[in-house]
């Protein structure tokens, strides 16, 4: 089911939000991995948006290599990219950032915020090493010991929370839940019993948009890999044997 599914994907385009003007147009490999945390934002604020959505294949790496990637005016072509108007970034750090500051998601302390979103977005390095890895089930238990230890400190960092930074929801948000979720799916039994953390993530999930987005039939999590189907741990949806 999953492998047809990505292969039919070849370019798809998808918009929501209400405004119906000043759209942001962004492209992403057809897989969760760096891209989601910036797609959760901007259904959370409603945006209007467009994704190129490049499938994870041979068909679409040449796509992509073959003519878009040079073709978009980008200082620095890589995926995901976001074009803005006259802006146009990548490096998915940089565009987390920007939406930040564009929608009012921006920590009010600025170092903390900092602390925080390089803890999250390390989590992501760690995952893209172990899942690209050669030996993925021999470097798998030293990832595990650090999500352990990751959880520990993120649950002081939260303390009372609702969320990060308490009652104002973050950029910063998006890139834990989502990046906390994609270790969740590789190693469940680390959360049992982190109810700090499952609660907070509860909340985000639990946001205007972002529920309803979770709860369709076309929420990402139904649809695409974590990682890219080829490496040693893509992440598959929870329900792609039924």
């Amino acid at each position: 089911w999953y492998q047809r599914r990505v292969r039919e994907a070849v370019v798809s385009t998808q918009s929501t939000g209400s405004s119906g003007i000043n759209a942001e147009y962004g492209g992403y490999w057809g897989i969760r991995a760096l891209g989601e945390p910036a797609r959760l934002i901007l259904r959370y604020v409603d945006a209007d948006w467009i994704e190129t959505t490049i499938p994870p294949t041979k068909e679409g790496a040449g796509m992509w290599f073959g003519g878009l990637k040079h073709s978009l005016g980008l200082d620095f072509p890589n995926l995901p990219y976001l074009i803005d108007g006259e802006v146009k970034l990548t490096e998915s750090t940089a565009i987390y950032r920007y939406l930040g500051r564009k929608y009012d998601l921006m920590p009010n302390d600025v170092i903390r915020g900092d602390l925080a979103e390089q803890l999250v977005a390390g989590l992501r390095t760690y995952i893209t090493k172990i899942a690209y890895s050669g030996e993925f089930e021999k470097s798998k238990p030293r990832f595990i010991t650090m999500i352990n230890t990751r959880l520990a400190e993120f649950t002081k960092f939260l303390g009372d929370g609702p969320f990060l930074f308490g009652e104002k929801v973050t950029y910063v948000d998006f890139m834990a839940f989502e990046f906390w979720e994609q270790c969740r799916r590789l190693n469940p039994d680390s959360f049992k019993d982190m109810d700090v953390v499952n609660g907070y993530l509860e909340r985000v999930a639990g946001l205007p948009r972002i529920k309803e987005w979770i709860e369709s039939e076309d929420c990402t999590r139904n649809t695409y890999s974590i990682n890219s189907p080829m490496c040693a741990w893509p992440g598959f949806p929870e329900d792609v044997n039924k």
